[in-house]
């Protein structure tokens, strides 16, 4: 899953995950599979109603035309996504973070003739591979892209620290505490520490000192990052 970064009408960066070619063929998967259960349901129907299939082209044209227009009409209405990509949490839109709009889903959805149909994907695979941002030939041609919104979760986001492995814990007493709230703890310090904010700092460390009825000299904020630090080492001995 590469990454690359947008400007907005503001000239705010902001950073997009292109969705991945596995998950993006997932996708296609899922929608092909509606489709031809589309198909298979409205002739089963026109079939109970005793309607006769033999040289009735305008039904066939008839019962056609949603599939035929599936991608169009749903990326159109459904904000830049299909069923397919609305599962795998897959999104389209414009490489300068602005929405898509129908003229760019229009032409992505011409294009899936040489993109999809007459290349059976392998030119869409081949373009994808070698060309940054995740675009296809209709992407490219309507400066689009496909995302993913799936939320990517760092180690840095959760409870967990790495611990060198001789690490040697000083207060047995934060195991008194829960899992959700040496969350907490661990999120208001590092947003303290990353904006400067003491307070907040020392604060947590009265708290902790009182609940765990913990004596120390430490300064609040080594005393904080050591008792996180100590209850993920008690957490991961269970």
């Amino acid at each position: 899953m590469e990454q690359f970064q947008i400007e907005t009408a503001q000239n705010i960066s902001i950073d997009q995950n292109t969705a991945h070619l596995g998950d993006r063929m997932l996708a296609f998967i899922i929608d092909t599979l509606i489709i031809v259960i589309y198909y298979v349901l409205m002739i089963w129907f026109l079939l109970a109603l005793d309607v006769d299939l033999g040289d009735q082209w305008a039904i066939y044209m008839l019962i056609g035309l949603p599939a035929f227009l599936y991608y169009l009409l749903l990326e159109t209405f459904m904000d830049g996504k299909t069923i397919g990509k609305s599962f795998m949490k897959l999104r389209v839109v414009k490489l300068d973070g602005t929405k898509a709009g129908f003229s760019s889903y229009f032409v992505r959805w011409i294009l899936r003739i040489i993109d999809v149909s007459i290349s059976s994907g392998g030119v869409a695979v081949f373009t994808i591979l070698i060309r940054g941002k995740g675009q296809r030939v209709g992407d490219i041609a309507a400066g689009t892209t496909v995302i993913s919104e799936k939320k990517r979760v760092f180690l840095k986001d959760t409870l967990l620290r790495e611990l060198p492995e001789d690490y040697s814990p000083k207060f047995p007493q934060v195991t008194v505490f829960k899992d959700n709230e040496m969350q907490t703890i661990k999120n208001l310090y590092d947003s303290a520490k990353r904006n400067g904010n003491h307070n907040v700092v020392l604060s947590l460390s009265n708290r902790i000192k009182k609940v765990a009825e913990i004596s120390t000299d430490l300064k609040p904020i080594d005393f904080v990052d050591i008792v996180i630090k100590d209850y993920n080492y008690y957490t991961q001995q269970l």
